[in-house]
């Protein structure tokens, strides 16, 4: 039998620093079907980059299996992404089926809540494979044998090099269909790859204000009185508070959902709504999207559904337009007319012996495993597009996601719940557009609920999800105070969030990212595969092993969490001076250091010349009132520079160029650092006033 000869694809550039190929037929669904409009301009803006391969060289097949294609790969590249995952960042040498479902603790690699067929190489470029079915990436595994491979070497002659999975010299993908469509984005770095892929998804999501304040979700069986309670327990122990998340037990029926409110709890919704949106809480609701008999949409839906249920609750099929307006007047009439602010939407992903099988059928006539892999981030679309529609701005959760959703107001959660592993996930999300919240539900000592929350503090949604524990901020009375210093650290820290934002916005930078996007960060090799029966594993492979334990916040922010009972820990510095964030000492340039814990503190650092705007402590974000005064921190000894980002807060106009930036300077006067702003530049009347200058480092 001969090999099936492999065909040149061709290239389009589809935006600045963005090409398109096709091989086969692309199949109609896919996850770019629900992302943003491309940013062209912010696109245009970046360094040019040129296309990383040859474009004459033969990479697409046509098979008895699929279609697949073969993307070059360097003997040194290291290749990250390829969605949410809880362990390591480098994929190199791995397999990756992308499935979503429930995470699979690592033995499944793709098999996850967002498996995001899109990679970036440590070379400066990224790969969309843009399909709805379930990739597979072969990360330079699986040895063609007219591929450029390295001269085989044999392990029992004890002469070094052998491997027991040699390098390769591509990245191979494959999925069953007609044809499939790739995209590839140029960089000049890996961070300029992953802003052009955001970009061209539209952008990254820029929340309201009060989204990145602090949440707390309500026990399950929660009554409207108990949350009114909840928020004066809030006050009364001095704990800010602005998002109030109600799990399954607001509605009438959960699994599956009747979306109706139950009248015995809530017998007045809007009332409720009101009454908690007087004192600035916004109201969060938990739904599954599976449709109970005893909704009051069930009869109406049911030409919309697929041919299997869950829990018995029948699937909408909103790749139709009709399903969509069916939910979303629903949702709008008995949520968002009276108040709801956004929604938690769980049970997407999985398991299999949960959720329909692949020979399931739709309405629509797409294919039952597309419609799984999509149909987290459809879900995400179809809301985002009411509350666009709404000029509202909406946060909230989902538990599956896939290419395309930098745009779209949903951060993933997990049931998952590994400390170390919620950090890997963090630095994880980064490179494929997606946010991820660390949330604490419980915890086995106040040590741990300190850990726990100052994590979750460094993170892109501030959630405590008591469902289950009914647990409080205060619920280890030893450690209230550190707690609550390190959610109004987190308050405090506001402007420079929202600024950081607003670059993922508008520049696709992502504001938590991975420490190889940093500029002048260096990994290190090591030997992993340990011991085999007792001596030395004869299978060990040298790795490039890259942090997951610290990464960036922002510009200028290293943040490095602590596990329980952790007394010292490393930290890898880039590049350059850099300086304790609490008191301004020199601590390191371009090296490890080794740091001795404080239970009190999560360890921080600034590069030099960083520029840390403050506010002060603020009990909701919603209710401030008056012109904010801000503490403008400097640390190092180098000049700089910082645009201060402004808006509503609340509504769409920013992408009407209502918005307002406020430049913060610091230069060297007579050998003395100096503080300037500029008044405000934009639309929109910055709600900062006074500024204080403190120089950290001086």
């Amino acid at each position: 039998t001969t090999i099936a000869a492999m065909d040149v694809l061709q290239w389009a550039e589809v935006a600045p620093g963005v090409w398109k190929a096709t091989i086969g037929q692309a199949d109609p669904l896919t996850p770019l079907n629900y992302a943003g409009t491309p940013k062209q301009d912010a696109l245009a803006a970046l360094e040019p980059a040129a296309f990383p391969f040859e474009k004459d060289v033969p990479v697409g097949q046509i098979n008895a299996h699929g279609a697949n294609v073969r993307i070059p790969l360097g003997a040194r590249e290291k290749i990250y992404g390829l969605g949410l995952d809880f362990v390591g960042i480098n994929r190199r040498k791995e397999v990756h089926h992308q499935h979503v479902d429930h995470y699979a603790q690592g033995k499944l690699k793709g098999r996850t809540h967002a498996p995001v067929p899109f990679y970036v190489s440590s070379d400066g470029y990224g790969v969309l494979v843009n399909t709805a079915h379930r990739p597979s990436f072969y990360v330079g595994s699986g040895n063609r044998k007219d591929s450029k491979l390295p001269t085989p070497v044999d392990r029992t002659t004890n002469k070094k090099g052998w491997s027991s999975r040699p390098l390769s010299d591509a990245v191979e993908v494959s999925v069953t269909g007609d044809g499939l469509e790739i995209f590839v984005f140029a960089g000049n770095n890996p961070l300029e790859a992953v802003q052009r892929y955001n970009l061209y998804c539209g952008g990254g999501v820029l929340p309201p204000r009060w989204g990145l304040g602090f949440w707390h979700r309500m026990h399950t069986q929660t009554d409207a009185a108990t949350v009114v309670q909840e928020i004066a327990d809030f006050e009364e122990h001095g704990f800010p508070l602005d998002v109030i998340g109600l799990e399954p037990g607001w509605q009438s029926f959960a699994y599956p959902c009747s979306f109706d409110w139950d009248p015995t709890r809530f017998p007045d919704p809007k009332g409720f709504l009101d009454t908690v949106g007087d004192k600035g809480i916004r109201i969060n609701l938990w739904e599954n999207p599976y449709i109970s008999p005893e909704s009051s949409i069930s009869e109406a839906m049911k030409p919309y559904t697929g041919s299997h249920t869950v829990w018995l609750g029948e699937v909408a099929d909103y790749t139709l337009p009709e399903a969509q307006k069916i939910l979303l007047d629903h949702h709008q009439a008995k949520h968002l007319d009276i108040g709801v602010s956004g929604y938690k939407f769980d049970e997407v992903d999985g398991y299999d012996y949960w959720l329909w099988p692949d020979h399931a059928t739709f309405p629509s006539g797409h294919d039952a495993v597309q419609i799984r892999q999509v149909y987290g981030v459809m879900i995400q679309n179809m809301l985002m597009n009411r509350f666009r529609e709404l000029n509202q701005r909406t946060y909230g959760l989902v538990r599956s996601s896939n290419a395309g959703a930098s745009n779209l107001g949903f951060v993933l959660y997990s049931d998952y719940y590994g400390h170390e592993g919620y950090i890997t996930a963090l630095v994880n999300s980064s490179f494929s557009g997606l946010l991820w919240t660390p949330e604490i539900r419980n915890a086995d000592s106040g040590e741990e609920w300190v850990r726990r929350f100052q994590s979750v503090c460094f993170s892109p949604m501030l959630q405590l999800d008591a469902w289950n524990s009914g647990k409080k901020p205060w619920s280890y009375p030893e450690v209230t105070g550190i707690v609550r210093d390190v959610v109004e650290l987190r308050t405090r820290l506001l402007p420079y969030l929202y600024t950081a934002f607003s670059e993922y916005n508008q520049k696709g930078v992502p504001p938590f990212r991975a420490m190889v996007l940093e500029s002048g960060y260096k990994s290190e090799e090591k030997e992993v595969g340990g011991v085999l029966h007792g001596e030395k594993n004869p299978y060990a492979e040298t790795n490039r092993l890259e942090s997951t334990d610290q990464y960036m916040m922002g510009p200028s922010i290293l943040v490095a969490p602590v596990l329980e009972k952790q007394k010292q820990r490393d930290v890898i510095l880039p590049q350059g001076d850099w300086y304790d964030f609490y008191t301004g000492a020199f601590v390191g340039n371009g090296e490890t250091i080794t740091i001795k814990t404080k239970l009190e503190q999560i360890p921080l650092f600034v590069k030099d010349g960083g520029i840390i705007p403050m506010m002060p402590m603020a009990a909701n974000l919603s209710k401030i009132e008056g012109k904010i005064p801000l503490e403008i921190r400097h640390y190092g000894k180098s000049a700089g520079a910082y645009e201060l980002y402004d808006d509503d807060g609340e509504t769409f106009d920013f992408e009407k160029g209502v918005f307002s930036t406020t430049r913060l300077e610091i230069r060297r006067v007579d050998g003395e650092l100096a503080g300037s702003k500029t008044a405000a530049k934009g639309p929109w009347p910055s709600r900062y006033g006074e500024v204080s200058w403190v120089f950290m480092s001086e």
